[in-house]
């Protein structure tokens, strides 16, 4: 991989590149084995991709041909804006080629499309373990402050 990474929308022919990132990215969070997202939550997912109606985009960065790094992202509303907001949901990088700029190129192809669609804010969340990762969003965003609590219902 020598290359400079090329951001762009997932392709229905990417399946089977993106499947491994993705499984990748769902392990980094333990969920794999017995706590492994089930395969209708990927096929959904991946599907979401290619609907007009889904407010869930892809962008995928490639090398040389071969994906290296995903991001999902999605448009919604705010009580507190007037516009829309950018949720960045997910973002993986493969682990040969870390360090080489594809999560800031990631990020920022997010960035490209968020100003596209006429946002002024796109937010994301990460473990606070993940500490490699945040010396690089520190980098390009501001920590809001805000820890996250959920409700299983």
């Amino acid at each position: 991989m020598s290359a400079a990474p090329t951001v762009r929308f997932v392709r229905p022919a990417d399946f089977d590149q993106w499947l491994p990132l993705w499984d990748g990215y769902n392990e980094f969070y333990g969920r794999v084995g017995e706590t492994a997202l089930p395969a209708e939550i990927t096929r959904a997912t991946w599907a979401r991709f290619f609907d007009a109606y889904e407010p869930v985009h892809a962008l995928v960065a490639e090398i040389d041909g071969r994906l290296v790094g995903l991001t999902h992202y999605l448009f919604h509303r705010s009580t507190t804006m007037l516009g829309p907001t950018c949720y960045l949901q997910d973002l993986f990088t493969s682990a040969a080629a870390r360090g080489r700029g594809i999560g800031k190129a990631l990020i920022e192809g997010v960035y490209e499309q968020a100003r596209a669609a006429g946002v002024t804010r796109v937010y994301w969340q990460t473990h606070e373990t993940n500490q490699t990762a945040m010396r690089l969003y520190d980098q390009l965003a501001d920590r809001s402050g805000f820890v996250v609590y959920r409700g299983r219902l």
